[in-house]
């Protein structure tokens, strides 16, 4: 093993969106202090943060005193504030989530009213005045949220990544974490090539494998990570006329997803999806991808059993769409009708590092778990992005002066 003589304030695992924004957070409130990142990849954002849709999201669906609706709705703002400071390209195009189907009118009223009690700027509007902001969408009601948007969150990640050198921290790539040793007045974290870093505190923000660098650290995160693929389509450039704000279904409330939906992105192009299937390895972005060790894990955990049994309807469905473009299509032409399969492209997929508890329930917040010399960011999917600079802060707020 190496190491340095160097004992850093803080070591942040993780060089996503949370990762960073952490460190500039801590940056900011302790000016003086030795901040490392640790990235496994080779590059920043390589995972969440780079692989999603890119929406400033409002904080709607959220609920009201949670952590994902506090941050989203102040996120929101930060972030806007944020890429307007730094010139960072973005859009507020607003938002419709749209309701097709007679049943659907009730869920988007409780809907419509906890965009209120989360005090956001929403309007419900009725068919007429959704044909003449989306004239391709057919719904029998709408919300319309303006304060959504949309942005590259890569080109946020990078902006992070200059600021917190620019301050005289380091980000070191290809920096796997294999160990975290606690000592009496500070923590070796050991990497992948056996180089020891020291510091005296520890930051987990690593997605995808948070829950696994919490248990390095001592930590029971109370939840495991389930990775969901999520696939889209992307709208070929003479039917993007199509689409002109993000169109979202009404959610299902007893599913976790949001459905497939249309998103416009930085760039102009706009895609459709995603749908939510089991990945076989928690970096399986591709449908063969597998990793033994990640598939036996889902498998031996009784959560996603107990998970399995209350939604094998929905996962099935969910799997039709991963395999059947039609069924896919067909899930689309609920909210414009005219679109059709010659119209869509195969895009890139993400993946959602989703909290399972043992009892199968889903993580429906981010969850943030105190360790002693340490704090772990364990359930940080959407809409983590949005709301990075104020999980940053939060972060921040929670280290002892």
């Amino acid at each position: 093993m190496t190491g340095s003589s160097t004992v850093f304030d803080f070591v942040i695992v993780g060089g996503g969106i949370v990762g960073l924004s952490s460190a500039v957070a801590l940056q900011a409130r302790f000016p003086k202090a030795r901040v490392i990142v640790l990235e496994k990849e080779n590059g920043l954002a390589q995972h969440q943060t780079g692989h999603n849709s890119g929406v400033i999201h409002s904080g709607i669906y959220y609920k009201p005193g949670s952590f994902k609706a506090r941050f989203a709705r102040a996120g929101n703002q930060s972030m806007v504030a944020f890429c307007r400071e730094h010139e960072i390209e973005h859009e507020l195009c607003g938002k419709v989530i749209v309701a097709t189907r007679p049943e659907e009118l009730p869920q988007l009223e409780k809907l419509f009213q906890r965009g209120l009690d989360n005090e956001l700027d929403v309007q419900r509007i009725g068919p007429q005045a959704l044909q003449e902001i989306e004239p391709h969408v057919r719904g029998l009601g709408a919300i319309r949220v303006p304060s959504a948007g949309i942005v590259n969150y890569r080109q946020v990640c990078l902006k992070y990544a200059e600021l917190i050198e620019a301050s005289g921290g380091i980000i070191r790539l290809g920096s796997a974490v294999r160990q975290v040793i606690e000592k009496t007045d500070q923590l070796e974290v050991v990497t992948q090539a056996g180089e020891v870093i020291r510091g005296r505190f520890l930051i987990n923000c690593a997605g995808l494998h948070s829950d696994r660098v919490a248990k390095l650290g001592g930590v029971d995160a109370g939840m495991q990570i389930v990775p969901f693929r999520g696939e889209y389509f992307e709208i070929k450039p003479d039917k993007r006329y199509l689409v002109k704000h993000l169109i979202y279904p009404v959610p299902d409330p007893a599913f976790p997803f949001l459905g497939v939906h249309y998103t416009r992105m930085i760039g102009g192009h706009v895609e459709a999806g995603p749908n939510a299937v089991l990945a076989f390895a928690r970096e399986g972005y591709e449908k063969t991808d597998f990793n033994l060790g990640d598939f036996s894990e889902v498998m031996r955990y009784p959560g996603f059993w107990k998970l399995s049994a209350r939604y094998w309807r929905e996962g099935a469905q969910e799997m039709l769409r991963s395999w059947s473009k039609a069924a896919f299509v067909r899930s689309l032409q609920q909210l414009i009708p005219e679109i059709t399969a010659d119209d869509l492209v195969p895009a890139p997929a993400g993946i959602r590092a989703q909290g399972l508890k043992a009892n199968g329930d889903l993580v429906d917040d981010f969850q943030i778990v105190p360790g002693h010399r340490s704090i772990h960011v364990c359930n940080a999917p959407s809409p983590a992005a949005t709301a990075s600079i104020e999980i940053g802060r939060y972060v921040a707020g929670c280290v002892p002066a």
